[in-house]
């Protein structure tokens, strides 16, 4: 478009054409193909800015992404982290066990493990101040005289829930 205009004010200054005719249709189109520059400039000028716009924007986004991946990434580390210290755990309270269920009775440990499975993993209460830790059930006046009359290596069940009742210093009894 600015070879063509340049060519017909070429053609205009060098008085090549005569025609008043052919000089008002040529200087019309310069005009003409002037206007459509300048549209095309301005379309040209809004389009940068428009993909500046983007530009910026989009590191923006690349740097919120790298935010992201950096806090993904911290936090996972916090999560195997956390998993290996409960695997760590799990394992010592595995060992625990085994080393305290190796001098339990057999006969006291199968009924543990019946309750346990029994009571969604809850077989042994405490019994704190006359009331069963596991139902949170105050025992009756009958019930807690039979457990004092109960000998102390005697396996005792709390009446309401079942549980095996571990009898401490707090009892009440």
């Amino acid at each position: 478009m600015r070879a063509r205009a340049a060519r017909d004010q070429q053609r205009l200054d060098s008085g090549a054409v005569t025609s008043p005719k052919d000089l008002a249709n040529l200087q019309s189109e310069i005009a003409s193909l002037a206007k459509r520059q300048s549209d095309l400039e301005d379309v040209v000028l809004e389009v940068m800015e428009r993909l500046e716009s983007a530009q910026t924007r989009v590191t923006e986004m690349t740097a919120r992404r790298e935010n992201a991946a950096r806090s993904l990434a911290e936090a996972e580390e916090r999560r195997d982290a956390a998993f290996a210290e409960i695997d760590a755990e799990q394992a010592k309270v595995t060992r625990d066990r085994e080393a305290v269920a190796a001098v339990v009775p057999a006969d006291l440990l199968a009924l543990y493990t019946k309750l346990r499975g029994q009571m969604g993993g809850v077989a042994a209460a405490r019994l704190h101040q006359r009331r069963c830790e596991g139902c949170r059930v105050e025992l009756s006046i009958t019930d807690l005289n039979e457990l004092r009359a109960a000998k102390a290596d005697e396996v005792v069940r709390c009446e309401n829930c079942r549980r095996i009742l571990v009898r401490t210093n707090e009892s009440g009894l």
